[in-house]
């Protein structure tokens, strides 16, 4: 039996099409949560081309700098309560942490609604990727008031748990994510595409997926694939996604292959169409790349935490090395590629794990937590 119905209003700073795992997980959670018979209000930043629908309140919004792409949504605490008056929601789910997060916390608060947040991001451990490492102590205190002031807190994943509730993070609940394995799939391998690489069939391609950013960890990517060429001088280094670090890199590596900003079928056939994943961003808080991958059907080396360590059993379902430690991930690419038989074995075990990580029960543990923190709040 379900769970009674809800009114959600869902507030987040990003959203499709915008490309990252922030709003590709929200859209997945809005629409499973719509069909499983809650009523959801979004509140978001306004995107081009955007016209409201009847569930949706659009904001203003500011690109966030050295992602243009990406945007912020300004400040609506009078809108909200405005809203929220006429239409009074069950339960405010404050999504991302921006001043439209801060005054839908402030809304709720001034009309007695329950809320509860997600911590999606890692954005306190950016800053020492951009020369300001003096940041990490307040942006951490932010966010730490941002989310204690809550009912509940929802993580993807217990090592996440672990070090927030370290930190002084409380009521945090771990909600992971899912993924798609009907797009992602090994059946979209194309030998089409990879004749358009210049690979053939026994080339080793080697992917990264995601933005490319310096708090990806970048020059690893490069510093393991020298030594996978070394071992294979055939391979290819496949970048796919696109971000601030983008052109620099193409500069600098024009032997490399370029794939830009994929979507939908077309990013999955990239994902399936390769042999290899490599992932050494040591600030997720989750990766949903890494599980893409998996579902593609990818040897995968990675750090072993967030997802990784969550879903890669070690040379059961792929490669993983301790946390930031440089040249044990080196040494895991080393071996992939020395044992290309044994990553398509890891690939395919994998591919297994990933069939068991569908959307149903993630948003299934989201009405469970929800309807906790009302309890709670009832209970108060």
């Amino acid at each position: 039996m379900r769970p009674t119905p809800l009114r959600l209003a869902i507030v987040t700073e990003t959203y499709p099409p915008e490309i990252n795992g922030v709003a590709m997980t929200v859209g997945r959670m809005v629409s499973g949560l719509a069909a499983r018979g809650h009523q959801v209000d979004l509140i978001r930043p306004r995107q081009q081309g955007d016209s409201a629908a009847a569930d949706t309140m659009l904001v203003a919004g500011l690109s966030l700098p050295r992602y243009p792409d990406l945007r912020f949504g300004l400040p609506a605490g009078r809108r909200l309560l405005k809203r929220w008056r006429e239409n009074r929601p069950d339960l405010v789910v404050a999504v991302t942490e921006g001043p439209l997060g801060w005054s839908a916390l402030q809304a709720a608060r001034r009309l007695g609604i329950p809320a509860i947040s997600e911590f999606h991001t890692n954005f306190h451990s950016y800053s020492a990727h951009y020369g300001m490492a003096w940041l990490m102590r307040p942006v951490r205190g932010y966010l730490r008031h941002f989310h204690n002031r809550n009912l509940a807190t929802l993580v993807p994943s217990e090592d996440v748990r672990a070090r927030l509730d370290g930190q002084g993070f409380g009521h945090l609940q771990v909600v992971s994510r899912g993924v798609d394995t009907a797009l992602f799939d090994p059946a979209r391998r194309s030998s089409e595409l990879r004749r358009t690489w210049g690979a053939g069939d026994a080339t080793q391609v080697v992917a990264y997926v995601g933005r490319m950013a310096a708090e990806k960890n970048l020059p690893l990517v490069q510093a393991a694939f020298r030594e996978m060429r070394a071992i294979r001088p055939d391979s290819k280094l496949l970048w796919v996604g696109d971000g601030p670090e983008r052109s620099a890199l193409q500069a600098s590596h024009p032997q490399h292959l370029f794939a830009g900003m994929r979507r939908g079928e077309d990013l999955a056939s990239h994902y399936a169409s390769a042999d290899i994943f490599l992932f050494p961003s040591t600030t997720e808080t989750y990766g949903n790349v890494t599980v893409e991958a998996m579902a593609s059907g990818l040897g995968v080396v990675a750090y072993r935490y967030a997802a990784a360590a969550t879903h890669i059993r070690h040379h059961e379902s792929g490669l993983t090395a301790d946390f930031d430690q440089r040249e044990q991930f080196i040494e895991q690419a080393r071996y992939a590629a020395s044992y290309p038989s044994v990553m398509r074995e890891l690939g395919r075990a994998a591919r297994q794990v990933a069939l068991q990580l569908g959307w149903d029960a993630v948003v299934a543990r989201f009405e469970e937590v929800a309807h906790a923190a009302l309890a709670r709040a009832a209970g108060n």
